[in-house]
């Protein structure tokens, strides 16, 4: 991050001006931790011709790679808004076909739903801006309206992968039909739809951690206290693969790991 040159100095008496700005602000929010268990994967047809051969898998990793948001009104709850979440996934898992043999490695999908309640207060004016231009009649106005209703923001990490195991697909209640073309195309462009109840399915267990978030845009006035200069030159000098290995600090600690404290070894502070 640049290194940045404050003129001026701090104090809640120092600043210059107060200016209003226009930005979001966050009415509500909070944070959750979801252990999602059994989650069903789909397969493209070649990689479910493997599961279907398989006699074990293991999960090897997954990751967030979309989240659909719908956010409707709460009826007889004015300002507070129910989102609507469905996470997808993309998981890749390794497939053996026989025991003691090199696995093969799998991408599949899996989706997740969930809902959260939030306040984002209430607001029914139209917002007119020319930020971008429309390509209707009404064009040459180079104006677009929008509401001023809450935006959900979700943040993801990638999610912990815990386990995978086979089961029989009749297990599942999941329709993969629910699952949109732009997310198929992470597998190769379609999933295998036509899987007999009794043939082989993997289920996973994924630990994820949310935090979801109400923004409205709103006037706010605050204070300056000056312009924000940088203070750092623009390097475009690239290190070698070496030089950049010498920079690391010696991994000490897992050479010599510490030793675990207790009451006897250790001299711990008590408040």
């Amino acid at each position: 991050m640049a290194d940045i040159k404050q003129n001026c100095p701090t104090g809640s008496s120092s600043f210059k001006e107060a200016v209003c700005i226009d930005a979001g602000r966050v009415y509500d929010s909070c944070c959750d931790r979801d252990c999602l268990t059994d989650l069903r994967l789909y397969f493209s047809p070649s990689d479910q011709c493997l599961v279907s051969d398989a006699v074990s898998v293991k999960i090897r990793s997954a990751k967030v790679i979309d989240v659909a948001i719908d956010i409707e009104p709460v009826t007889f709850n004015r300002g507070y808004y129910s989102c609507d979440l469905t996470f997808f996934f993309l998981v890749d898992v390794d497939v053996y076909s026989a025991p003691h043999t090199c696995p093969n490695t799998v991408h599949g999908v899996a989706f997740y739903t969930k809902k959260a309640i939030l306040y984002g207060g209430e607001g029914s004016v139209k917002i007119f801006t020319n930020e971008y231009v429309s390509d209707d009649e009404c064009s040459n106005r180079q104006s677009v309206c929008s509401g001023n209703s809450p935006k959900c923001v979700v943040q993801a990490v990638d999610p912990i992968a815990l386990s995978a195991r086979l089961g029989c697909a009749k297990d599942c209640c999941d329709l993969p039909g629910y699952i949109p073309a732009c997310i198929c195309k992470c597998i190769g462009g379609s999933i295998e739809s036509n899987v007999a109840p009794s043939d082989n399915a993997v289920f996973v267990t994924l630990g994820l951690f949310t935090v979801i978030q109400l923004v409205r845009n709103v006037q706010m006035l605050i204070p300056v206290y000056d312009f924000c200069i940088p203070e750092k030159q623009c390097d475009c000098t690239t290190d070698t693969p070496c030089d950049v290995f010498r920079k690391i600090q010696f991994p000490t600690d897992d050479f010599f790991p510490p030793r675990p404290c207790d009451e006897n070894t250790c001299d711990c502070d008590e408040d």
